[in-house]
């Protein structure tokens, strides 16, 4: 065989297998939906938000019968949509349903325990000893980066973990948190008596510690969190968690203390954050938050009422300030609740169905996507699985779900071969 022959022929078999290769490795990368949203807010219910007590409501049960009686706890309601209902407590969102999508069939097969339910719709893996998988806040704010430089890619308003995390991404990917709406994020205010040519001497002072510093150590990577750190702190950045500067009127309609978090969404969105995490789970206004085991659940309404002021009024201004198309509103749990009682009159946990919600983002909403069955317990249609829902939230910002990321020389795709739902594009 003539060299020539030689190397077309290998040169052939080469791009064949990389083809292949590259076909088995990336299944989304076929026909991917491109979506245009800019922004997210992902709006987090911790210790497992009760789907058939919210968005996928069945007949009422009773659980202060004896024997107790399985079933949704409260009445449901029409919503915009025809033939979409919501729980009764969750009216003002009814109204607005045109503009969202409860996805009532998604599902995972873990251990029902918070910490890895928590873990895996956060970051869209299995908890691995051998990787830490970067949160979607982080894949996110990585790989678009802030919409306006003079503020972070990714916020976190709530108490800061290893699921919210950058994982193998590092420092740089990172986010900016508080938990105080009040103050904003804690040591970004100088002090009074510290001047800019204070701080640029003290700049200038540590410079030539941080410049013998490796860049491919992973102090180098602390170092670029340290400087994006000095580089915010003044009064430009901290000026977005003014919330005084919102009409009285518009406060009130938020609510109390998570409606501000949301406010305060709004406003970094505004700002040209790419990732805004909101926690509810601080606020436990029913003794239990959303782990509504036991006497939770008696008091359970005033979550999902204290959820449907804040959400309503979340869209409803983004919508009036032109921006609900460009910005993915998400309401992420960690797991549902079985149709049955415990002893208590309280939920246990349940993974093989449960509801995460959509809304804006200028995603083709329905009101709701997939069905369940008469318990809301089991997948009848349109099954969702989690990596799937991370294939829809990253599809509608543009990116490809079938992305590389790199941790270390190994690439890992951005979510496990997850697919988005493309009845929900168009």
């Amino acid at each position: 065989m003539k060299r020539r022959d030689f190397l077309q022929q290998t040169g052939g078999f080469a791009a064949a297998a990389l083809a292949s290769r590259s076909a088995l490795a990336s299944p989304a990368a076929i026909n991917v939906p491109q979506g245009k949203a800019e922004h997210v807010v992902f709006i987090w219910l911790g210790g497992g938000m009760s789907q058939i007590d919210t968005f996928d409501p069945k007949n009422r049960g009773n659980s202060k019968a004896s024997p107790k009686l399985a079933g949704s706890e409260y009445d449901m309601i029409d919503t915009a949509v025809p033939g979409v209902k919501f729980c009764e407590h969750l009216h003002r969102t009814a109204r607005l349903a045109d503009r969202m999508t409860a996805i009532r069939t998604v599902n995972h097969h873990l251990v029902d325990e918070h910490a890895f339910g928590t873990n895996f719709v956060h970051t869209g893996r299995l908890i691995s000893g051998s990787v830490t998988y970067p949160s979607i806040g982080s894949v996110i704010g990585h790989v678009r980066g802030a919409v306006n430089p003079d503020v972070p890619a990714y916020m976190l308003i709530g108490y800061p973990n290893v699921s919210r995390g950058p994982g193998f991404l590092g420092a740089k990917a990172g986010y900016v948190y508080l938990v105080d709406t009040e103050s904003g994020p804690a040591g970004f205010s100088r002090p009074d008596d510290v001047t800019a040519l204070r701080i640029q001497r003290r700049q200038q002072l540590l410079q030539p510690l941080t410049d013998r510093v490796p860049e491919d150590s992973v102090i180098a990577q602390y170092r670029a969190a340290q400087s994006e750190a000095l580089r915010l702190a003044g009064p430009d950045f901290m000026r977005h968690f003014r919330l005084q500067d919102e009409p009285d009127d518009l406060r009130n309609a938020y609510g109390g203390e998570f409606g501000q978090r949301c406010l305060l969404a709004r406003r970094l969105v505004q700002a040209g954050v790419r990732f805004v995490e909101v926690s509810h789970n601080l606020n436990f206004i029913n003794g239990t938050g959303w782990d509504t085991h036991n006497e939770g659940q008696q008091n359970q309404h005033l979550l999902i009422k204290e959820l449907d002021i804040a959400l309503s009024a979340l869209m409803t201004d983004l919508e009036k300030k032109g921006i609900l198309d460009k910005t993915l509103v998400v309401i992420g749990t960690e797991f549902g609740r079985p149709a049955e009682y415990d002893a208590r009159g309280g939920r246990g946990h349940q993974g093989s169905c449960f509801s995460l919600c959509l809304a804006g983002g200028g995603l083709n909403h329905r009101g709701a996507y997939g069905v369940t069955d008469e318990r809301s317990k089991s997948v009848v249609e349109n099954p969702v699985s989690v990596p799937d829902f991370h294939a829809t939230i990253h599809a509608a910002l543009g990116i490809n779900p079938a992305h590389e990321l790199f941790d270390g020389s190994r690439p890992i795709p951005i979510t496990d071969q997850g697919k988005p739902i493309t009845a929900l594009f168009g």
